[in-house]
């Protein structure tokens, strides 16, 4: 994420990082730290030498493309995507802006990016493919709980990792 801020630091004022979730700020806390903690480890500092605009979409799917077209409109210097579905839209929302993703699914598998090692386009992130923990988490259960019968579980139906 370093390379689009140091482009855009050699330009008059600060470069500004657009934030695009999903969720909501106090469900982010953990993500947010992160993000403040690379950024400083890069020489970056919010509000110092740096803006971070913060979108969130309140687990309101719809509000996602709005809000990323409301940092191309900002001209930020590169978008952090937090999820599949932020990442989605700020890619339909830009080709030119560096996006930054986080996702727990495979972002080849969902169009993200054309490969994982030489991603292409305008788009990069970090995979953590915790989707794959879920048949391991559900033969531990087994394990734990052989005699069960049924297992419930919830999901978000607008979600294309939860497919």
């Amino acid at each position: 994420m370093a390379w689009p801020l140091a482009a855009q630091a050699q330009q008059p004022g600060m470069p500004v990082v657009g934030y695009l979730n999903l969720g909501s700020s106090e469900a982010d806390t953990s993500k947010l730290t992160g993000l403040r903690r690379g950024l400083n480890q890069t020489g970056y500092a919010e509000g110092r030498n740096i803006v971070i605009e913060y979108r969130w979409a309140g687990n309101q799917v719809d509000r996602l493309p709005a809000l990323a077209a409301d940092l191309v409109q900002l001209q930020v210097a590169v978008i952090v995507a937090a999820g599949v579905l932020p990442a989605f839209a700020a890619k339909t929302a830009t080709t030119s802006i560096p996006i930054v993703f986080s996702v727990g699914a495979d972002p080849v598998q969902f169009g993200l990016v054309s490969t994982r090692n030489q991603p292409g386009g305008n788009l990069t992130g970090v995979n953590g493919f915790v989707g794959e923990l879920g048949a391991k988490g559900l033969a531990l259960l087994h394990e734990l709980l052989p005699r069960a019968a049924t297992v419930g579980f919830l999901e978000n139906p607008n979600n294309p990792i939860h497919e």
